[in-house]
């Protein structure tokens, strides 16, 4: 796929829609969330956001210890890209996927979440033919309401059975609160984990009764990790939209001990149509940002507002007295929510100070399986 943009090109020369990375805003936001929790705990950066090697390797060269995937061609993606230790924090069933997942564990160091005790016997005789051995996560529900077990004795039942398989390495829970990342106070966040840490201490407890070591307790995400952290329940975070944000995450609450990340993700759009004295519409609609978690807001155009999106178009709202943006003006648009909306495009274009300095392929988009 050709890049929409040249290295050296100012941001007014890119043809739209087009995914922007503000490579200052960026890189601020990697260091600080390695500054927040350098020495506390272990990093693993969700790569089910940025879907991109290169993202994945900076944000290693900043401490963390490898990366987050949702599915197996994410890994996959990842792998080939030369992050070495992958973790796909979620249920994989079916066996063309298990048998990819087997394999690839000869390439770099794999561990899946599990909550059923056949997909064990499953990954067990997949990692056998293939050779390989997986680290392999309990996945605890500590709130979510999505995959997982109840905590307590299912826990401790299914980490006996990963135990009790070759071919697979029990490596602890995965408690992941993914509700908790977008209520929007902080001590909302605050109390929801403070309930998901009692639950984890106390079935880490439960393993220790049994005789089952836990080597290590996995989760949190850019809403809350830092509530993870001074829990000391967790020893490994997985956050990934820090790196980006996007409008819905702005609309939480940020307050010590959570530090403030800045907007980095934009999609470039520009207004093609001036149809009315009280809009104008950007050829970025539905196809070049994701509107399940709102609409995009204009960014740094006060008294424009993102109202409506169909497949090609996008609606702006003029507010009576603000200027109105004129036919071929380029426009910044903060997508509402950043992972899909990054699923949309084949490149970021990255730039600093206005040029265009960067242009990194999304090797992951549209990996479904």
């Amino acid at each position: 796929m050709t890049p929409p943009a040249r290295i050296g090109q100012r941001l007014e020369e890119v043809d739209t829609p087009a995914l922007v990375l503000d490579l200052d805003a960026f890189d601020k936001n990697l260091r600080t969330l390695a500054d927040a929790v350098r020495g506390r705990v272990r990093v693993r950066t969700h790569a089910k956001t940025h879907k991109c090697p290169e993202v994945a390797k900076r944000q290693m060269a900043l401490g963390a210890v490898g990366a987050c995937c949702q599915k197996v061609a994410e890994a996959e993606a990842m792998v080939e890209g030369g992050v070495g230790d992958v973790l796909v924090t979620n249920e994989i069933v079916g066996a063309p996927k298990l048998e990819r997942l087997a394999r690839l564990a000869a390439r770099a160091k794999l561990g899946v979440c599990v909550d059923d005790a056949g997909n064990v016997r499953e990954l067990e005789s997949a990692a056998a033919r293939a050779g390989t051995r997986l680290d392999v996560y309990v996945e605890m529900d500590v709130g979510m309401g999505r995959c997982g077990v109840p905590p307590g004795e299912p826990v401790v039942a299914l980490a006996r059975a990963v135990t009790g398989a070759p071919h697979l390495r029990f490596a602890g829970m995965q408690a992941y609160h993914g509700r908790a990342q977008h209520l929007r106070t902080l001590a909302e966040r605050r109390a929801a984990i403070e309930r998901a840490a009692a639950q984890v201490r106390a079935t880490r407890k439960l393993l220790e009764d049994a005789g089952l070591v836990c080597p290590r307790v996995t989760g949190a995400g850019s809403g809350t990790f830092m509530l993870e952290v001074e829990s000391g329940a967790w020893d490994e975070i997985q956050p990934g939209s820090y790196a980006f944000m996007d409008a819905d995450y702005a609309r939480n609450e940020w307050a010590a001990p959570l530090p403030r990340f800045e907007h980095a993700l934009f999609v470039l759009a520009t207004v093609m149509s001036r149809g009315g004295g009280t809009r104008a519409i950007v050829d970025a609609g539905l196809k070049a940002s994701s509107v399940d978690s709102g609409m995009p807001s204009v960014w740094q155009r006060p008294g424009l507002r993102y109202a409506l999106a169909s497949d090609e178009h996008g609606f702006l709202e003029i507010a009576l007295g603000t200027a109105a943006p004129a036919l071929g003006e380029k426009l910044l648009l903060v997508p509402g929510h950043c992972d899909p909306t990054i699923n949309l495009y084949d490149w970021y274009v990255g730039v600093r100070k206005g040029v265009v300095q960067a242009l990194w392929p999304i090797t992951a988009r549209g990996a479904l399986t």
